[in-house]
Formats: C-alpha cells, sequence, structure tokens
C-alpha cells in the first residue's frame, strides 16, 4: 500500500487532534498510581501506550508538548521531520526514515517537555509518512497540550517562522 487514504482504512484510524491520524495500538494492562510518578502527573497512568500515526503530505503535525518522552519509530512512506523547541530554547530536528546511509534514521526520541511537531518532507512516490509512537508512562490526553502561537512566540520568538507554520491557531 503506498496511499495514505487505504492506509487509514485498513489501520482504522482516526483523526488526531495535533493533525494526522492515529490508531492506539497497545496499552499496558498495569498502572501506576499517580502518586508513585513525577508531580507533573495528577491520574494513574497505564506503564506504556504504542500508537501507529500517520502524516499525509502537505498536513503538518501542530506544536504541543506532552509530558513523558514519546519515541519515534519509521516505518513507511516518506521521511519525516520532528521539528522540537527545548524547555530552554533550543532548536532541534530529528529526521527520521530508513535511508541511514544518507542521514535519517529509524527511531528518534523527544524529551519530556520539549514543544514538538512534524512535517512530511517532500516526495513523489509516496503521499504519507507512518510511524509509531510509544509513550511511558503510557499516554493520557490529560498529558497533551497543544500550543497557540501567541503563547509560543512570547516564549520562543526566535523561532518566528516555525512556530507560524506549525501552528492552526
Amino acid at each position: 500500500m503506498n496511499n495514505a487514504d487505504e492506509i487509514i482504512k485498513y489501520l482504522d484510524m482516526s483523526k488526531h487532534p495535533e493533525g494526522g491520524y492515529f490508531k492506539e495500538t497497545y496499552r499496558s494492562g498495569e498502572t501506576i498510581k499517580h502518586q508513585y510518578l513525577p508531580k507533573r502527573f495528577t491520574i494513574d497512568h497505564a506503564f506504556s501506550t504504542a500508537i501507529y500515526f500517520l502524516l499525509k503530505q502537505g498536513d503538518f503535525s501542530a506544536l504541543h508538548t506532552i509530558k513523558q518522552e514519546e519515541i519515534w519509530h519509521f516505518y513507511s512512506g516518506t521521511p519525516i521531520d520532528i521539528h522540537m523547541i527545548h524547555p530552554d530554547g533550543d532548536y532541534e530536528p530529528i529526521h527520521l526514515g530508513n535511508d541511514i546511509l544518507n542521514g535519517e534514521i529509524p527511531q528518534g526520541i523527544v524529551p519530556a517537555g520539549s514543544v514538538f511537531g512534524a512535517t512530511v518532507c517532500d516526495n513523489s512516490k509516496y503521499d504519507y509518512s507512518l510511524v509509531g509512537c510509544t509513550v511511558a508512562p503510557g499516554f493520557e490526553f490529560e498529558d497533551f497540550t497543544l500550543h497557540k502561537k501567541d503563547e509560543l512566540l512570547e516564549r520562543f520568538a526566535q523561532h518566528r517562522e516555525l512556530i507560524e507554520s506549525l501552528t492552526r491557531e
């Protein structure tokens, strides 16, 4: 399959608030009580969760933050760029793909608390990028903050171009 809409249908994916499509594929049956987690967590969490995430060419994953580290795994399609702004304001990209000898990596880690989003690289062969994301402790939508342009520009004015291109509000 090399058509985004076919993959979305086959994997039974839903629209994600940040952009793109997702399907949760794993949620640990065991949980960690929130009092045993760092103070930034206020509810119990599964040990770990995993999703498929598909981003179509021309769409983007809007800048957001989660409370835990997120490991991205490349599966198929066009390489994807993950754009991170760390809490200290430093920018760091991850070029995720399977062409390792040409600078792509098949797995990348977004540190907890970093602002990040993603874009599909230009490629005429595929109209999507299919990746997986693993989070521990497990993801809950309470952990997710979708950022607004004005808030990010106030914090990270030096990244105006990136912020304007990867926010919806």
